[in-house]
Formats: structure tokens, sequence, C-alpha cells
């Protein structure tokens, strides 16, 4: 099938790969423009714009799909279906409208629940023991389109976001190539009505650790924040992130570090103890509970937060 393909990060581009590898035609890449990035902060281009390149295929940056110009490009193309995963840009309807058999988007949820930008961390936060992805036909509204296709995935205690989302790149790819393959053969259906909810963006504020919160909240958020915006607290008035936790029981003031060894770096939340098991400070690298409290003599006794 000739094909348009909107997406920006690697998620979208374990898509982009698994479709070229089932033979469909990409006859236009689109993605985000290059952004600036490591220490040097040069310009980098996307995942989906490597790929791309890799397989010689034609590739266009615009700011905005609202334009004329933009859309009179992606008429010339005269692709049959537009895949959007990720792509970082409003698809205003007289785009949606330009592909003949419509706009597919690969979401990172089990639909309606977590409607938006961040389904793999929301779901996470929320405890959710499933998430998945939802082929769906997009339409003007955030994410409301009708459904293609459903594919749940189970969410383990030890999933991050970075874990669950390599798995679920993996499962997006799988569900577009079938999808697409059984096309004609499928009924789109309507989202429910009910258990609708919104993944809200991510922001640095909401991920520092507030310990007054129950142990299991607090591992969930440091699952979820990983690896972005990183969960993260006070420790002497510096920042300290958190990357790995688990839960055990006993009892403790919220914050207070009641002891830190090779097993972890202890710290009492509103309902039980927090182990934590990997940490970096400001400006450095990441360290297991062992390497951090060593040289840390004094570390059990402080509370954390201030």
């Amino acid at each position: 099938m000739k094909l348009i393909f909107a997406g920006t990060p690697e998620f979208a581009a374990a898509a982009l790969r698994a479709l070229l590898a089932a033979g469909h035609e990409i006859a236009l890449v689109l993605t985000q423009p290059d952004r600036p990035a490591g220490r040097g902060m040069k310009l980098k281009p996307s995942p989906v714009k490597e790929v791309a390149l890799e397989h010689g295929l034609r590739v266009e940056q615009p700011l905005s799909l609202k334009i004329d110009e933009a859309q009179a490009m992606l008429r010339e193309i005269g692709a049959e279906l537009m895949v959007v995963a990720a792509y970082g840009l409003l698809l205003p309807k007289a785009v949606l409208d330009i592909p003949p058999r419509g706009c597919l988007n690969i979401h990172a949820s089990l639909l309606p629940r977590w409607r938006g930008a961040a389904p793999i961390q929301r779901a996470i936060l929320a405890g959710d023991s499933e998430t998945g992805i939802t082929i769906m036909q997009m339409d003007v509204g955030l994410d409301t389109g009708a459904m293609l296709s459903v594919h749940p995935l189970a969410i383990t205690e030890d999933d991050t976001a970075a874990s669950l989302h390599d798995k679920l790149a993996v499962c997006g790819a799988e569900a577009i190539v079938s999808t697409l393959a059984t096309l004609d053969g499928l009924n789109a259906q309507p989202q429910p009505e009910q258990g609708i909810t919104y993944a809200h963006k991510l922001t640095k504020a909401e991920a520092e650790v507030n310990w007054q919160l129950s142990a299991t909240e607090i591992v969930r958020a440091i699952r979820a924040y990983n690896p972005a915006p990183g969960a993260f607290t006070q420790l002497a008035g510096e920042p300290l992130k958190l990357w790995q936790a688990h839960a055990i029981a006993g009892q403790a003031e919220p914050g207070l570090v009641v002891r830190a060894d090779a097993d972890g770096v202890v710290v009492g939340s509103g309902d039980g103890l927090i182990v934590l098991t990997q940490l970096q400070t400001a400006g450095g690298k990441r360290l297991s509970a062992r390497d951090f409290a060593a040289g840390r003599a004094t570390l059990a006794g402080t509370r954390l937060g201030q």
C-alpha cells in the first residue's frame, strides 16, 4: 500500500521499520524538525528521520500542516492512507481528508483510557495492570476516533516508562502491520462513552517526590518518571534523582533515611518504607545504592525533601 508516514520518536521509528519490512511503499515521511541535543547542542535528526534516510525515503519536516503549501504537497503524493505515530503536530481536518482511506493512529493505550500525550506514564502512575496499543481512525478530536484494532499488553510491577515504552513500540509495530493486512475486513468501532481518562503532559514539578504519599504511590512515580523527567527529591538542598526503588514493610517518618547500605537507601513514607536502589546526584551518573552509600556515612538520620 502506498503510504505517508508521520512520526518522530523511537516509538514511531519501530513502526516505520515494520511497515518497510512488510513491503509497504512509504512515499513520504513527515517528522519533527531536527533539534539541538547532547553536550555540544548540535542539531540531531529524529529517530524516524534516521530510519527514513537509511532507506532513501523522502523526508519533510514542516513546522505546521495548517498551511496551504504543506497540504498541497500531501495531495501531490497520492498516498492511499497516512499512518501517524507520536508525530507531534496537529493534523487539521483538511489533512485528515486527503488520503482516500484516511489517517490511522498508533496510540499507546487501550482507548478510551488515557487519551492524550503521556499514556505510558499515566498508566504506571495509576497502578494499571494492563495497557496496550489501539489502532484508530483519526478525527479532529484528541484520540477520539473509531477503533480498528486493540492489542492488550500486561504492565509488570518492575516496568518503568522506559521498559514499557520499548514493549509498546514492538506491539505497535506489529499492530499496524497486522491491521493494514486485514484492513478491508475490519469494521471501525466507536470508542465507549464510559472509562474515558486523559493522559496529561508530564511536568518536571510533578516528578518531585512527596514523601507523605504511600510507599506504593511513590514507587509508581519513580517507575513512571524513568527516564523522563526523572523522579527527584532534595538532599541537603541539592536535587537527587531516584531511578529504581521498591517498597518493604516497616514504618518511619516520611522522608527520613533509616539506613543506607549496599542493599539500598531506606526511606520512610506515608505508610511504609521505600528502598532506593539506584540514585543520581546533580551532575553525577547513576549509582547503585552500594556506590551511593559509600562515603556517605552520615546519610542515615538525614531527611530527604529538604
